[in-house]
């Protein structure tokens, strides 16, 4: 005779006849939140920013603060140096403290330092800046190495600086491979502004483009003048985790070298794969 027991456990194991077996899906955490956190990091996000030094009040303003709540956010961090304040003018301005923490954050991560010398190398032979780029944020990619050319061309960015993740080059690679829809690739492309003139439909099918060939060329359309080729870093097919990004004046090289400049990248990008 077959007990409750044995009853319930061949329940639970036998198929289901009324359509296949639903899995139960784990919602994602909940994620709590915490206002001091919340605006300790805006405030820190808007002295890097505006790159000069604000006063309580025009934090305050820019942040849609309350001025006696910024003014404690402020000088707890100025306690623990991520923000300086100078005591003549009274303005507040980021700390060493900043620069401790991005030390850190680039000691951590070991792959600036291994893609460095490659980046030098394709600087070096191709006369164009050549840049790291980490891509892992889904909302924004961090340069973290970079080799600028001999040549009196200067493309403004250093180790550090942020851009939205589906910008120029490297932007068609994120969303080549993200698992993002089509309508969610619009929504964010339109928020997005372009030196050169370029709709969705043109910029969605050089992402199918780039997924294919696995490299992508911004010519022209996120800064004038300037071409600018992307490879994807990644290990077994996987989501990119880098990009190597090289930039030149749109004049500077020929098909031919832009076509060995992509070989040469690609290169590299299996090389720091392995390393």
């Amino acid at each position: 005779m077959t007990s409750p027991k044995q009853l319930v456990q061949q329940a639970i194991q036998a198929p289901n006849d009324n359509g296949p077996e639903r899995v139960a899906v784990r919602p994602p955490p909940r994620i709590r939140p915490v206002p001091a956190v919340s605006r300790s990091i805006a405030i820190l996000r808007l002295l890097g920013k505006v790159r000069a030094p604000l006063g309580v009040n025009a934090i305050a303003q820019a942040l849609s603060l309350v001025p006696s709540t910024c003014l404690h956010i402020l000088r707890a961090l100025v306690e623990e140096k991520l923000v300086a304040f100078d005591r003549q003018t009274k303005h507040y301005r980021l700390g060493i403290g900043m620069l401790a923490l991005a030390r850190s954050t680039l000691d951590s991560n070991a792959f600036p330092a291994l893609i460095q010398a490659g980046l030098d190398q394709l600087s070096t032979t191709y006369n164009v800046t050549a840049i790291a780029v980490d891509v892992t944020d889904p909302d924004q990619m961090v340069v973290v190495a970079l080799s600028r050319s001999s040549i009196p061309f200067r493309l403004h960015v250093d180790v550090g600086s942020v851009f939205p993740s589906l910008l120029s080059a490297t932007g068609r690679l994120v969303a080549a491979f993200s698992q993002q829809s089509r309508s969610e690739l619009k929504a964010r492309f339109d928020k997005l502004r372009w030196a050169g003139s370029i709709n969705f439909e043109t910029w969605y099918l050089e992402v199918q483009q780039a997924k294919q060939n696995e490299y992508s060329v911004d010519r022209g359309t996120y800064i004038a003048g300037v071409t600018i080729v992307a490879v994807p870093v990644r290990q077994a097919n996987r989501v990119p985790t880098h990009t190597l990004v090289c930039a030149s004046l749109t004049n500077q090289l020929t098909e031919a070298d832009l076509t060995d400049l992509i070989m040469q990248m690609r290169a590299q990008a299996e090389l720091a794969t392995n390393l």
